[in-house]
């Protein structure tokens, strides 16, 4: 028999956590929350201060009944689920469910898995945390209230399946007034001037910069014709040399947000997928004669803070590994966010000794490219900034300015390890200016005027939007991968080429719970929440009173609602067309991701087929059928033939009505990184890229 029972949400959690512990521990698993609010009801007393009425989760019957089991058979029952208001949460279900003493020293937290840092929590169990719990509870309920409130008035008005809830609500009003904004875009015009500049052997560009001493901005073409007709003749002079020297510090380790971020943009993972790839990590990988160990600390937090044993070990290797040059002595102060919970460490290797290579064959490719960006950026994090050497040169004819402006690596430190991704900007290049002093004079040509159109703002990626709804306060690192999911399921937004575009039925649920619900879907609002949350963490104000002041206005809503809101019908149009099946009209109905086409017939017949949309171009395989766009089962789009399966036309690229200057083959447009480019699908035919 076990002296201690020490319970964990997961079994790999579990089997990493009792070979640490020793003989003494018996580990088990609740496999999550064993205790919730029923699915078939509200499970919220209004008339009773809210309170909550939780059953057991269907299916952890059995689970329940082996740690009751358990329990009776220890001399000590410790809960160690994770050290967030969810974790705290489940161990004091679980201590209920077990009949363990909330008060008695029955609650362990830890930050990583790792054999000190579980050894040491069990040196200071304490009680479990209501505070915590109650902040856990009151977004429970709440969430609840708001849910199973607005949710069956939309299956009664508009369809059955949709749902509302405060982040996913404003995550959806966040993309669909995104798509307004692009719609209502008006693009202006400018010009940019650059020209090739010639001294000796050296060449180098520069820009337009100003005009009888005034900066000018270039507006039109007529713009652009004064500045070039100022010029006299090729010859300039350099009338202005600046070298400076820059500092670049590195980025901080990773919170959840910027994880998701980075992971997205390097490594092209969905949220949901780094959440569960970074869950392996920290719950325990087998590491062949080293046994299953944690490799990254907690991966829900929004801090950057760092242990001091941790930045000591770091401190060795890339003193070690690079040289003492690469360390940063000097304390290097983080900016906190300000609704930052700063629960415990920012996302980082338990160890930095386990650099990527060292594990790379005990994990999955995924597994693996997840750990190598956790390392290399906290790593990164410890190190010494970069040094730039910046040079600014400007060049004079007559009244008109040029600038030339280059850049130099002096000394990488950081940059040596890691350089962070961005969505918006190209990553920094070399280019450094030849050598040049004031009163040179050089020589300039190939002078180019380009006309430009501003850009609408850019629909929102996965990783934007996390990081939009951080920037607000809305949600909290556990909700964001959950969040993006939900919106998806429920059919209000999709995916388009790695971007959130809204459906027609996301329009429509959204247009009604402004409508009627304006507080829901205000940004304000719903930060404003988080911090209330935060306040009944940090014991400031009772749970029950936030719920409270919440819910005498929403009910006035939602009384309101009840009688106004009037029935939307979403009618099926005719699509022109008889099904093959039966002859039966076809029509267009809405699904989750828009529109389809349907047999009129239904259910008698069921047959169904995506809206074609062909782009005018004929198929070169067959050629006799239409290149048309399709979709795949993941959202992707690619094209194909219109004749499959007769012809098996596809192709990821999207092909052009024009054909090959070079052998007559197909054009497509590759997309790039930062642009497209087309090329040739037969020969090596490409075209310089277009942004």
């Amino acid at each position: 028999m076990s002296d201690y029972l020490v319970i964990v949400e997961s079994p790999a959690k579990a089997k990493t956590i009792e070979r640490y512990l020793g003989k003494k521990y018996k580990v088990k698993a609740s496999m999550g929350h064993v205790r919730d609010l029923p699915k078939s009801q509200m499970g919220v007393d209004i008339d009773h201060e809210y309170q909550p009425k939780y059953i057991t989760i269907r299916g952890k019957g059995p689970v329940l009944k082996e740690l009751k089991t358990a329990a009776k058979k220890a001399k000590k029952i410790y809960l160690a689920a994770d050290p967030d208001r969810e974790g705290e949460a489940i161990a004091w279900h679980l201590a209920h469910s077990l009949d363990v003493d909330i008060h008695s020293d029955c609650r362990v937290v830890f930050n990583e898995i790792t054999k000190d840092a579980i050894k040491e929590s069990f040196k200071t169990p304490r009680p479990i945390n209501m505070n915590l719990v109650d902040a856990q509870q009151a977004r429970r309920v709440l969430d609840r209230l708001v849910g199973y409130n607005i949710s069956p008035l939309l299956w009664k008005k508009v369809k059955k399946g949709l749902s509302a809830g405060r982040v996913q609500s404003v995550a959806v009003r966040m993309i669909i007034d995104r798509e307004k904004e692009i719609k209502d875009f008006e693009p202006e015009e400018y010009w940019t001037i650059k020209a090739d500049f010639v001294k000796g052997r050296d060449q180098f560009e520069a820009s337009f910069y100003s005009i009888n001493g005034e900066r000018k901005e270039l507006r039109s073409e007529e713009d652009v014709k004064n500045v070039v007709g100022s010029i006299n003749g090729n010859d300039f002079e350099i009338t202005a040399v600046s070298k400076k020297e820059r500092k670049r510090n590195p980025a901080a380790p990773f919170t959840t947000s910027s994880l998701q971020q980075e992971a997205a943009r390097k490594l092209n993972f969905r949220a949901r997928k780094t959440m569960m790839l970074a869950q392996q990590l920290y719950e325990g990988i087998e590491l062949g004669s080293e046994g299953t160990v944690g490799l990254i600390t907690y991966m829900r937090t929004d801090s950057t803070r760092i242990s001091d044993v941790a930045k000591a070990e770091a401190a060795g290797y890339i003193q070690a590994a690079y040289g003492k040059e690469y360390h940063q002595e000097t304390e290097r102060k983080e900016k906190k966010q300000s609704n930052a919970q700063d629960a415990h460490e920012a996302v980082r290797p338990t160890s930095t000794l386990r650099d990527p290579n060292s594990v790379k064959d005990f994990l999955s490719r995924d597994q693996f490219r997840l750990y190598k960006l956790i390392w290399e950026r906290f790593v990164a994090s410890q190190m010494a900034p970069a040094v730039m050497d910046t040079m600014s040169v400007d060049l004079r004819n007559g009244e008109v300015i040029f600038r030339a402006t280059g850049s130099k690596v002096k000394f990488p430190g950081f940059m040596k390890v890691y350089v962070e991704g961005s969505d918006d900007t190209v990553e920094e290049k070399e280019n450094m200016l030849p050598d040049l002093k004031e009163g040179d004079k050089v020589i300039g040509k190939d002078i180019e005027p380009k006309q430009h159109f501003t850009q609408p703002p850019p629909r929102y990626t996965e990783a934007r939007l996390v990081k939009t709804l951080e920037e607000l306060g809305i949600g909290r690192p556990s909700t964001y991968a959950p969040t993006l999911d939900t919106i998806q399921k429920r059919g209000y937004v999709a995916l388009e080429n790695k971007r959130f575009i809204p459906t027609e039925l996301g329009e429509i649920v959204l247009e009604l719970v402004l409508e009627f619900f304006p507080d829901i879907l205000d940004v304000e609002f719903t930060a404003k929440m988080e911090q209330e949350f935060d306040s009944v963490e940090e014991g400031k104000v009772e749970w029950i009173k936030v719920i409270d002041q919440f819910y005498h206005k929403f009910e006035i809503h939602l009384e309101k609602a009840e009688a106004e809101m009037e029935k939307v019908e979403i009618k099926d149009e005719p699509a022109g067309e008889d099904c093959e099946n039966c002859g039966s009209p076809m029509v267009f109905k809405m699904g989750r991701y828009g529109k389809f086409m349907a047999c009129s017939n239904f259910p008698d017949c069921r047959n169904t087929k995506p809206i074609v949309k062909e782009i005018g171009v004929k198929c070169p395989n067959c050629k006799e059928g239409n290149i048309i766009e399709r979709k795949s089962k993941k959202r992707r789009i690619f094209y194909g033939c219109d004749r499959y399966p007769s012809c098996e036309f596809i192709s990821w690229d999207k092909p052009l009505p024009r054909s090959c200057p070079k052998c007559e083959g197909t054009l497509v447009e590759k997309k790039l990184k930062k642009g497209i480019q087309v090329q040739c699908m037969q020969c090596d035919y490409k075209e310089a890229p277009q942004s």
